[in-house]
């Protein structure tokens, strides 16, 4: 009998719909109990079983009417009845369980990585199943009654309502989990047994089916499980490769999977009585609690500077998350995923103000141990200068966190000025007032490398090699603000004018302490004399100037060779400064005196250099290795 209903036959038709019920009963036949109706073949038998349980429903539901022939055996009907929808609903529950686990997509999930980072045109992300409608055209209800509700108009309103909301983020990209023939399946499956009182029992099968799909994805994309404390005892290297996991994880999770486990939820059970979309949130609310526990961790977990830029990853990649969450997780049931979204992101915003802080602080007390060798840049300098280069990536982040200035008060305990061995010290910190919170941070945390790179420079006890040393750690940092626009932007040209007068500063002071010495041995000071019998020059004393000259000149070389100037063109500028000052005035004063030690004995003694020497020589310095005497050409 293909269908079931006629005013005249109903006894009959409740008949054959028990009957085929029963031969579907896979407690009592094996036939049965190895075919499943709903396998994606021939449909006619699905059908019919779901005509009968309609059939079945409709005779619980509706009392017999007065003179029926049923009415004496009234009692005993609607005990067969409803045995014989317990039995119905068993075999539903089964095909429901079957459908979902063997009719599922096979999800792509290193495909999905990629995906879940595109911005998307909102009227694609629905063309997988079309129309709600023509999905529930051939759900196999009965054409009336509560198969009306199936399609009903405000059905359809709430299901479109829903569905715009999903697609209002354009970087949420549905996939299709089932093919489109399951869920409609899926739907006419679950309707009866709603309808039936079996609600309870299809959302948990429903529940149990996806939420083992959604634990495969997270496998695959490396979403451990990890608790709090777990994650807080890893090491940073470690930690550091979970983040960046997680990272990518967390986009595919909630822009793919979990948005897609909520459009397949709809598509089931929407309209059908089930409380605010239970299916969808016993689904994926493990998965989420397990997915955003470890920010979660991250969040409160121990602050230190290596961790900043980590933590602006997560910062960014949960605050471009958020619009998503919240319209994936927008029912009232699903509004505490939500909340701890956003509560972590508070808590990693606040350890960002707290690093940064801790980073500061940390500059100021990096103690002065021993000095680097040859007077280069200093690991403070390069790790604090690349640091705040790093920062400057983050601008747009940090504008919005970064709310308040610096203070030197604030900004010193007790415990730092203790450790620093001074009392608060007096900082060149430049405030303009249209500055922006963050950019007076990174003068700042210059400002207090700087003091701590002057007292790192009285760890040398050669003066000259004192200002080298702070020549070529302020070049450093004028040079890495100049690299970075955006740090160039923000620190502002009026500062780095300072800080380049700066450096320039410290090389006059450098060539004072080291050649003024030198020079003061070419003056004419007490070299020229009178008498008769005298050419006007003291020999004597010009011997010595030579002689001192030589050994000043030779000791700058053996030590000044050993000097590191790392930049090349400041190396070479440098070395440039000092032969414009040294050669005219060793020329001039070789031109004057040369002949008053050459007509004397051993002029070598005294005359060791020729300009040419010297300039040669000159090209050792600042090389930070022993000099090479077997390449200069000496004069006698």
């Amino acid at each position: 009998m293909d269908g079931y209903g006629g005013g005249a036959a109903a006894e009959g038709d409740l008949e054959a719909a028990e009957k085929l019920i029963m031969r579907w009963d896979s407690t009592a036949s094996s036939a049965a109990d190895e075919r499943m109706l709903f396998d994606g073949g021939d449909r006619s038998d699905a059908e019919r079983y779901l005509r009968a349980v309609d059939e079945l429903r409709r005779s619980i539901k509706d009392p017999v009417i007065v003179g029926s022939p049923r009415r004496s055996s009234s009692s005993s009907s609607h005990s067969s009845s409803e045995n014989a929808i317990q039995i119905a609903m068993a075999r539903l529950e089964d095909e429901f369980r079957n459908l979902l686990l063997t009719r599922a997509n096979e999800v792509e999930v290193d495909a999905l990585v990629d995906l879940s980072s595109l911005s998307l045109n909102s009227s694609a992300s629905m063309d997988g199943y079309g129309d709600l409608s023509d999905a529930e055209g051939g759900g196999g209800g009965d054409g009336g009654g509560e198969g009306e509700a199936f399609s009903s108009d405000s059905v359809g309103a709430s299901i479109s309502i829903r569905r715009s909301s999903i697609r209002s983020t354009r970087s949420i990209r549905e996939i299709d989990l089932l093919p489109a023939d399951a869920v409609d399946d899926l739907r006419s499956i679950a309707e009866r047994m709603i309808a039936a009182g079996y609600g309870r029992e299809c959302v948990q099968v429903y529940a149990g089916a996806r939420k083992a799909a959604v634990d495969m994805c997270f496998r695959h994309l490396g979403v451990e499980k990890l608790s709090i404390g777990e994650v807080q005892r890893l090491e940073w290297d470690a930690l550091e490769a979970k983040i960046r996991r997680w990272i990518r994880a967390a986009r595919v999770c909630v822009r793919i999977i979990f948005a897609s486990e909520r459009r397949l939820c709809e598509h089931i059970f929407d309209g059908l009585g089930i409380a605010d979309d239970a299916p969808f949130i016993e689904t994926v609310k493990g998965a989420s609690i397990q997915l955003f526990g470890f920010a979660e961790a991250i969040s409160i977990g121990r602050r230190s500077p290596e961790k900043l830029f980590k933590i602006l990853d997560l910062h960014d990649t949960i605050s471009d998350l958020l619009p998503d969450i919240a319209v994936v997780f927008l029912s009232k049931s699903a509004e505490s995923i939500y909340t701890q979204a956003t509560e972590i992101l508070s808590r990693l915003a606040e350890a960002v103000r707290g690093i940064l802080s801790e980073f500061e602080n940390a500059v100021f007390r990096d103690p002065p141990k021993t000095p680097v060798p040859g007077g280069t840049i200093h690991p403070l300098t390069r790790y604090v200068m690349n640091y705040i280069s790093l920062i400057s990536d983050y601008k747009p982040t940090l504008i919005e966190l970064i709310v308040t200035r610096p203070s030197a008060i604030s900004r010193f305990s007790g415990d730092d000025l203790a450790a620093a061995g001074a009392a608060l010290p007096e900082l060149d910190f430049p405030a303009p007032e249209n500055q922006t919170p963050l950019a007076a941070h990174l003068i700042w945390i210059i400002v207090v490398l700087e003091h701590n790179l002057a007292n790192k420079a009285n760890l040398y006890k050669d003066n000259a090699l004192s200002h080298l040393f702070l020549m070529n750690n302020v070049h450093y940092i004028v040079h890495k603000v100049k690299d970075s626009p955006e740090l160039r932007e923000m620190i502002g040209d009026d500062y780095l004018r300072k800080l380049t007068g700066k450096f320039r500063l410290s090389a006059t002071s450098y060539q004072r302490a080291t050649w003024m010495r030198i020079l003061h041995c070419l003056r004419d000071e007490g070299i020229h004399v009178s008498g008769s019998f005298s050419s006007g020059v003291s020999k004597s004393t010009l011997r010595e100037r030579f002689k001192a000259f030589n050994a000043a000149f030779d000791e700058a070389h053996k030590t000044q060779a050993t000097w590191y100037v790392p930049d090349t063109q400041l190396r070479e500028e440098l070395r440039i400064s000092i032969s414009e000052k040294l050669l005219p005035a060793y020329r001039s004063f070789l031109g004057r005196f040369r002949q008053h030690i050459e007509n004397g004995r051993h002029p070598e003694m005294y005359i060791k250099y020729s300009v040419e020497d010297l300039e040669i020589t000159l090209s050792d310095f600042f090389e930070g290795c022993a000099p090479s005497l077997h390449n200069r050409r000496r004069s006698h």
